[in-house]
């Protein structure tokens, strides 16, 4: 735990669901923060010199519900066609409020604020540039380069007044400056301090009209920086300014929008956040579906919720109070004034200590756990949804990387031997029927164990909830070195109530590994998928939790292919929200942008082959970069990058450094192949035998 001095409030609230309120900015007839609405965004890819496709892209993000539009603007020419995009976009009846991305080049953002009705800058290579060089600066000498930048960002903070526009000061965890990382580093603190260098001439100059962001393809980078950038900027007595949520670089498919929802869902749960791009390497319209998802999960929010209990301290010990005593005090008050009462720093990753439980806990990486109760049967072949294929010629199980670690069968226990390393659990009364069997490990509710004359001499899996971590639970606890508690909630506000009986547990010293349990209605699997990923994800990045356990409301007459299918999606998300929030890595990650008006090559394409000849690499990160100015930078926490350099030219780099400069694209994939050779982290893919029965 830090010993930080810093507070630990960054958020209205720890408990109770309550949105940060923001100074409102007016962004063309569309105000942002406050208490409109949050909003949706998404940026075009098409070529901006490219009038009538910019405008036809911009259409059908629009009408797929993007309500403000990001075009890139990297040079004069772009910034100044943005003019004619508008004019068309005016004349076709679209108001839409446009957004200019500048990256290098200051006199085009001065253009572009005089055109649309805000810009985008980040500081990290406004005026500072970024050459991998460490420079070590006296602070007059830093204190000059602070007045370089005033003197080179006022024209532009001043023609933004003059016009009405707004402006997003948009830090980005990979392009950092050189000034900015030889001082604080590549953290969090760093990517706040770049944004802040910035903001302070803004207000010295009574110019209002910003939104921060802090955007990182790590997802524990990301959220460690909005909360500190929240703290600072109340400790700074600045304005509370809206937020504009993302991850950057998130990726394609099931895995960006996973990695989407751990990020940006983590940080709208404690009420932060005014505007959302979720950033998909696909088409821009498919990103403002997910954004409007996530958000309206928040619309009735504090309606739905039940109440949590607050933090509190009795004369003895910390416990939890009791619902009277929650209901009488519901803005949480307590928790704005004793940072005592918070047993976890929210700026920075520590893992809660626990002790080890057969192999749950400790220093092993979380555990999947694969609740296939439900299921009218169970055969060999069926095990293949949870990551274990059996193969009848040479009859035995063969798993793959996204293999359960733990089954729950519940009452009806497998009728055959497991393969190697997977372990059942059974409910307690199933186990005592069975003789009390040592291969399986009983699952029993709170009362049951508080009574129980048998348990099992190695782990017993204990059902709690927030309310049931009574004084002689813990108590009960804490002198059971075998017990793993499996943690559920029926609260709307989950996460919250989850991390609170968290609290509880840290806050008493209570050491038993705990496994995450998020029971969904028989709902959209794209909802299922965005709400675990928050959900469970949330608690991850603050080193809250030993393992998951994903399950879904019996579905109505389904059959057993239906929970087939059902139960590999769940497995695979669990996996998945592990990987995304950087907590077991079990497959390769790719950190691929989502395409804009400078990518140099189809993106989603060659994303596409790339994945397919790589997905095998357990734990190797991957960029894929469609040009430069997106390319070292936001792929810096990647072990190989791919970058357009050019029409039709690849480079290839092993972390920050160049290998290959000018690769031809169609021979490029193969270059980076072997450039993994060369490592020695390539392994030839496994040919999985299809089951073909019993």
């Amino acid at each position: 735990m830090s010993t930080s001095s810093e507070s630990k409030i960054y958020c209205p609230s720890l408990t109770k669901y309550q949105r940060r309120e923001a100074r409102v900015v007016n962004i063309g007839d569309l105000p942002l923060g406050g208490h409109y609405p949050i909003r949706v965004q998404s940026m075009t890819t098409v070529d901006t010199m490219d009038t009538l496709g910019s405008v036809e892209e911009t259409l059908r993000m629009v009408a797929a519900g993007c309500e403000y539009v990001r075009i890139t603007a990297p040079s004069m020419k772009e910034a100044q066609n943005l003019l004619e995009i508008k004019k068309e976009l005016r004349r076709r009846g679209c108001t839409v409020p446009l957004i200019a991305d500048i990256h290098f080049t200051p006199n085009a953002a001065e253009l572009a604020a005089r055109i649309v009705e805000k810009v985008r800058v980040n500081p990290g290579n406004y005026v500072d540039k970024k050459k991998f060089q460490t420079i070590e600066y006296t602070d007059a000498e830093y204190q000059g380069e602070i007045e370089r930048i005033r003197e080179r960002f006022r024209p532009l903070v001043q023609i933004c007044k003059q016009y009405g526009t707004a402006m997003r000061i948009g830090t980005n965890h990979g392009s950092l400056s050189d000034r900015i990382l030889s001082r604080y580093g590549d953290t969090p603190l760093g990517m706040v301090e770049s944004a802040l260098e910035f903001l302070r001439i803004c207000e010295d100059e009574n110019y209002y009209d910003v939104v921060l962001s802090m955007k990182a393809s790590n997802t524990q980078v990301m959220v460690q920086a909005y909360r500190l950038l929240v703290q600072k900027l109340e400790a700074e007595g600045l304005q509370p300014y809206p937020l504009h949520l993302g991850v950057t670089e998130a990726g394609e498919a099931e895995d960006g929008r996973i990695k989407s929802a751990v990020g940006i869902g983590t940080l709208l749960e404690d009420g932060l956040g005014d505007t959302v791009r979720v950033s998909l390497t696909e088409p821009p319209e498919a990103e403002a579906p997910v954004a409007r998802m996530l958000i309206d999960r928040y619309t009735n929010r504090a309606a739905e919720a039940k109440p949590i209990a607050p933090l509190s301290v009795d004369s003895n010990q910390l416990s939890v109070v009791s619902d009277v005593q929650a209901e009488s005090s519901p803005d949480n008050s307590q928790l704005t004034t004793d940072n005592s009462l918070i047993p976890i720093d929210p700026y920075q990753y520590h893992r809660r200590p626990t002790h080890e439980v057969l192999n749950i806990g400790g220093t092993n990486v979380p555990r999947v756990l694969a609740d296939i109760s439900r299921l009218p049967q169970v055969e060999y072949n069926d095990l293949r949804c949870v990551g274990h294929l059996y193969s009848a010629f040479l009859d035995k199980f063969q798993m793959n990387d996204l293999g359960a670690d733990y089954l729950y069968s519940g009452q009806r226990p497998i009728p055959f031997m497991l393969p190697n390393g997977l372990k059942e659990l059974v409910d307690y009364s199933a186990w005592l029927d069975a003789g009390q069997r040592a291969d399986h490990f009983p699952v029993l509710t709170q009362s049951e164990y508080a009574v129980a004359a048998a348990k099992h001499p190695e782990a017993n899996f204990v059902f709690h909830h927030l309310d049931s971590l009574t004084s002689a639970a813990i108590d009960q606890l804490r002198a059971d070195k075998t017990a793993v508690v499996i943690l559920y909630t029926d609260n709307a506000h989950a996460m919250p109530e989850i991390r609170r009986a968290f609290f509880r547990l840290l806050n008493l010293g209570v050491t038993n590994p705990v496994i995450i349990n998020r029971q969904y209605p028989d709902q959209a699997p794209e909802q299922t998928q965005l709400y675990a990923a928050t959900d469970v994800g949330g608690l991850l990045l603050d080193g809250l939790g030993d393992g998951v356990v994903l399950s879904t409301e019996k579905l109505p007459d389904a059959d057993q292919n239906t929970w087939l299918a059902r139960l590999d999606a769940l497995n695979q998300l669990s996996f998945g929200i592990l990987q995304a929030a950087r907590t077991r890595m079990s497959k390769t990650e790719y950190i691929s942008c989502p395409s804009c008006g400078r990518t140099l090559f189809d993106l989603p394409e060659t994303t596409a082959m790339i994945r397919r000849r790589t997905d095998h690499l357990k734990g190797v990160k991957i960029g894929i970069m469609g040009c430069i100015v997106n390319g070292p930078g936001e792929m810096a926490d990647a072990d190989y990058g791919y970058v357009g350099v050019g029409r039709g030219k690849i480079a290839l780099y092993r972390g920050q450094e160049v290998i290959k400069k000018s690769v031809p694209e169609e021979a490029a994939v193969d270059e980076l192949i072997n450039l993994i050779r060369e490592d020695g982290r390539w392994v030839e893919p496994v040919a999985v035998e299809e089951p073909v029965g019993v």
